[in-house]
């Protein structure tokens, strides 16, 4: 290869692009934290204001920070926004476009994964949305013939190669299916971001593998920082029972989110505190809190899961990722079968690691973890091609199984159906809310595995409009895991074990953890349509399958200071978490327009708040006008509502 071209310029690396290109331009460009906005967006004002050179960008998650909004909401996210994210983050300009319905007609945008729920309303987004498994997507890009790609990158003093850092998932997967293809070889284009922290190892590539990279100059805009989200009791509760399912000296794969933040607590809890944790499971069932097999980790766990985030941070800080793995088969063998000797330990132990990913994605307190971490602690985390983490199949699969020993893939679902299908990315109607993933990667990998369970999540209800619906619904018309994949299912009212289970059992399983509100509905469904016998009556009732149960055993755990509403860190202040427990009040209370008149009328006839520091947050210290005085009062409703004990 021959040396790249060394531009300061963003302008300059476009010129460069499209001398190079010649015709439409077939741009793929990093999912997440590893797209580089300002030059995608000097791409976008290029190609917008030149119509006969179409441009054609394959991508995902194309993060965009959260708009202002009206009312309370935007005087809230307002001054969150801007001091989390930085008035000069760069948002994507073909995001805007997206959400506005106004791409030019020669520009077109292809996602395989959406920000979650940000796309519902955009007709380009879910009509050229691809919905493809993870590890499909760079078979995909060769064919759509992609001609070009850009990547942010990291840079260390001192090392003439450059990290991938937090996307080693895609890049080179793709290329190497474009060049087997027999198309030429796509030009690669690299932008240094000094914000983005260094790993190396299979991270790393020779500078030349890009054709130029990029160096802009300061001021550089902070990275997009997750903001981490509060953990409810039901989030909890499945947490909680999730936790369960871990084997020491397994293999841990999560998602992301509070039911992940929930997990990776649970975890760290029955290391660190396990008498504290079995509090905890025995307010939930005094059956768990018994087991024996529940003790901290003696050996560890081995990370290896397509993102890795906020959870893994915890849990290799706290001691439980700590077990390691070698590409060596020979070795790993030895490990397994106990003939290992002391040279194998001290091998494994220098060149061993504990975590293994495809992406990396967090909160600012997550990446100064990585910058921070000691070199040898560094060298324990290998970013990975996608085609390596999410199957057996990229060529290693004999290694990868004596690897991923007793593994356990946690992933979250929107809704179940009775008889063991999951709906995860999509509504009925066709939109898409998210995106497939590595979802289903996982779950078939751990049918592959002898020793390994699928284990998918979901809170029992959902409320919108003021109306509460059941996730565990007898069918709907979008599935993303098939019933015959169904394996292990988790709500806050407990586990249901599907694996190899006759229709009959799994609707008795799903109804067991079903809300009790739903659950007469079910089973008369299930009746109805001969899945059930019509004479069969559950011997227990569901009578403890309610929220307001749930909140009774949990409250005295959340008092102790064992249940935090921001187990992982957060992103907000002291106030701004008083005011995110009150404004989420108001939602609730308000959805329907009873629920409404309702709230207006008790924040109208109580009492001014006296918490003088969340309404001087909200600039609501000294309202004026009817507008502002309601919303106060409204403020001040659930503000004292929400208020701890």
């Amino acid at each position: 290869m021959t040396a790249p071209a060394h531009y300061e310029r963003l302008d300059d690396a476009v010129d460069f692009l499209y001398a190079r290109i010649q015709g439409p331009l077939h741009l793929g460009a990093p999912l997440g934290l590893g797209k580089p906005h300002r030059l995608l967006n000097a791409i976008y004002a290029r190609a917008e204001a030149d119509p006969s050179r179409p441009l054609h960008l394959y991508t995902a998650l194309s993060l965009d920070p959260p708009g202002a909004g009206q009312g309370l909401e935007g005087r809230f996210i307002g001054p969150f926004a801007s001091r989390h994210f930085g008035d000069d983050f760069p948002r994507l300009s073909y995001v805007r476009a997206l959400k506005r319905d106004a791409l030019p007609a020669h520009i077109e945008i292809e996602e395989f994964y959406l920000q979650s729920g940000a796309l519902l309303h955009s007709p380009p987004a879910q009509q050229r949305y691809a919905s493809l498994n993870y590890t499909h997507v760079a078979r995909a890009l060769a064919d759509r013939g992609v001609n070009a790609i850009v990547q942010k990158v990291a840079r260390r003093d001192g090392d003439s190669r450059l990290s991938l850092s937090c996307n080693t998932d895609l890049t080179q997967d793709a290329v190497d299916a474009i060049v087997a293809r027999g198309l030429p070889r796509p030009l690669l284009i690299a932008e240094v971001d000094p914000e983005l922290p260094w790993l190396g190892g299979s991270a790393t590539v020779a500078e030349d593998y890009f054709d130029v990279v990029l160096t802009p100059p300061g001021p550089h805009p902070r990275l997009f920082g997750l903001p981490r989200q509060p953990v409810t009791d039901a989030d909890y509760a499945i947490g909680f029972y999730a936790s369960t399912l871990v084997r020491d000296g397994g293999t841990l794969q999560i998602g992301i989110g509070a039911l992940a933040d929930a997990l990776c607590h649970a975890l760290a809890l029955r290391h660190a505190d396990n008498a504290g944790y079995r509090r905890v499971l025995a307010a939930l069932d005094p059956a768990l809190a018994a087991r024996a097999d529940l003790a901290p980790f003696a050996i560890g766990l081995y990370g290896c899961s397509e993102m890795i985030n906020e959870g893994f941070r915890r849990l290799v800080e706290v001691g439980v990722i700590r077990r390691k793995v070698v590409d060596d088969e020979a070795l790993m063998l030895r490990l397994a079968d106990g003939s290992a000797d002391e040279a194998d330990r001290a091998a494994l132990e220098r060149d061993g690691e504990y975590l293994h990913g495809g992406f990396y994605l967090g909160s600012p307190e997550f990446y100064d973890w990585l910058r921070r971490l000691p070199d040898e602690q560094r060298r324990g985390i290998g970013m990975r091609r996608i085609s390596e983490v999410n199957e057996l199949y990229g060529g290693h699969e004999a290694l990868e199984r004596l690897q991923r020993r007793d593994a356990r893939f946690f992933n979250t679902c929107m809704m179940a159906t009775a008889l063991g299908a999951a709906v995860s990315d999509g509504l009925a109607d066709g939109r898409v809310v998210s995106g497939v993933g590595g979802q289903y990667n996982f779950v078939a990998m751990a049918h592959a595995l002898p020793d390994a369970r699928s284990v998918l999540m979901l809170r029992a209800t959902r409320e919108a409009g003021g109306q509460v619906s059941s996730n565990i619904v007898w069918n709907y018309g979008h599935t993303t895991i098939p019933r015959h994949l169904r394996d292990i299912y988790i709500s806050e009212y407990g586990i249901a074990d599907l694996r190899g289970r006759a229709d009959e059992d799994c609707v008795l399983a799903m109804a067991a953890i079903a809300d009790a509100r739903y659950r007469g509905g079910l089973l008369d469904t299930a009746r109805r349509e001969g899945k059930l016998r019509a004479d069969y009556a559950m011997a227990a009732p569901a009578r403890h399958n309610t929220p307001e149960h749930l909140r009774a055993a949990l409250a005295p755990l959340r008092r102790d200071g064992l249940l935090p509403d921001y187990p992982l860190g957060s992103d907000f202040s002291a106030v701004e978490q008083r005011l995110v427990r009150a404004l989420g009040w108001l939602k609730t209370a308000t959805a329907s327009r009873s629920g409404k008149l309702a709230t207006i009328a008790r924040a109208l006839t109580g009492a001014r708040s006296d918490d003088a520091e969340a309404l001087a947050r909200m600039d609501l210290a000294a309202p004026s006008g009817l507008g502002e005085r309601l919303l106060a009062r409204l403020l001040a409703l659930g503000l004292r509502e929400t208020r701890a004990p």
